[in-house]
């Protein structure tokens, strides 16, 4: 990670128009913007390349104080994070793919880079970022549903991370379309491999942490039980999955709500709940603050910039409990 963190302190520039520190030449993979007239991927400081990099040197900086080590370098990262671009809601109130609105509404382009900061990054969020959550969630409507396979998992993934497990369902039911046809791309063939020819195991393995996400969430500050459950799973139980920090689930609901939770922890630390189902146990109490958890530390993002024409809507939350 220092390694690839140094490089980039190394080779990014200064653009003209607001000294943002950013990667250029930069792309959002194999789409073309209007800067272009739609002929070119290249431009300067595009969004996946801004939040990639803020991912880098933040775990860069986190994992320095966590091994007491490169405490210079950190600092030094620490400063370059202030002078990147920040995140930027374009004019139709949709995440900026590219530094300059140029976003086509629509663009239903299988590509959907610049939502790395919602996952599987943690750049975005409805409890600190609600304007920007806003915005994702308008790019991902603009892009549609039908994709490629391996964008549908993708797809499943984003839209549990937006809350909707319905939706999230609604690409599930997508991705598993039987498809017979060697040459058509999106669904699923007869041996459950991913149909993009050949195939594309990323359909497979994107779909399977999507069900997880669905079910838990532990990207925020917090686990998160059942965040994108959908209306038809009234019923069921998920046992072994690992959340950050090494917390191993088993969890059963019925009618919705959970039913039954054990939490095992394999590496210590402080352990916070978020539940729409209030819990019953020894040793719960409300949380509150920050959580002492390092592994549960988020980031600190850069005021996004939003465009006076952007229509947002409120981000409506159901209630529910941090423990």
């Amino acid at each position: 990670m220092k390694e690839a963190g140094l490089f980039f302190d190394e080779i990014m520039v200064k653009e003209p128009l607001h000294n943002w520190l950013v990667v250029c030449p930069s792309n959002s993979p194999e789409n073309v913007h209007a800067g272009s007239h739609g002929k070119a991927t290249t431009a300067a400081g595009c969004t996946l390349d801004n939040q990639l990099i803020f991912d880098l040197w933040n775990q860069i900086i986190t994992t320095a104080r966590l091994l007491n080590t490169d405490t210079d370098f950190a600092s030094h990262l620490q400063q370059r994070l202030k002078e990147m671009a920040p995140m930027q809601v374009g004019r139709w109130g949709q995440l900026q793919e590219w530094m300059m609105d140029w976003d086509d509404p629509q663009d239903v382009h299988r590509h959907v880079s610049h939502l790395y900061g919602l996952f599987p990054g943690n750049q975005i969020s409805p409890y600190r970022t609600p304007q920007l959550f806003d915005a994702a969630r308008t790019s991902l409507i603009h892009r549609g549903d039908p994709s490629t396979g391996w964008s549908m998992g993708w797809k499943v993934c984003l839209w549990a991370r937006l809350l909707d497990g319905d939706h999230a369902y609604k690409l599930i039911t997508d991705q598993l379309t039987l498809v017979r046809n060697e040459k058509k791309k999106g669904g699923t063939y007869p041996n459950l491999f991913d149909a993009h020819p050949p195939f594309q195991i990323d359909g497979n393995f994107g779909c399977t942490a999507g069900i997880v996400e669905m079910l838990m969430q532990s990207h925020d500050g917090f686990i998160y039980l059942l965040p994108a459950l959908p209306s038809l799973w009234q019923e069921g139980s998920v046992n072994g999955i690992i959340a950050r920090g090494g917390f191993e689930l088993d969890l059963s609901w019925k009618n919705g709500k959970v039913s039954r939770l054990v939490v095992k922890s394999r590496k210590g630390g402080n352990c916070r709940l978020r539940s729409l189902t209030p819990l019953a146990g020894k040793g719960l109490k409300k949380a509150k603050g920050e959580n002492p958890n390092a592994l549960y530390a988020v980031p600190e993002i850069l005021t996004p910039i939003i465009n006076k024409e952007a229509r947002l809507n409120k981000v409506e939350l159901k209630k529910n409990l941090s423990l």
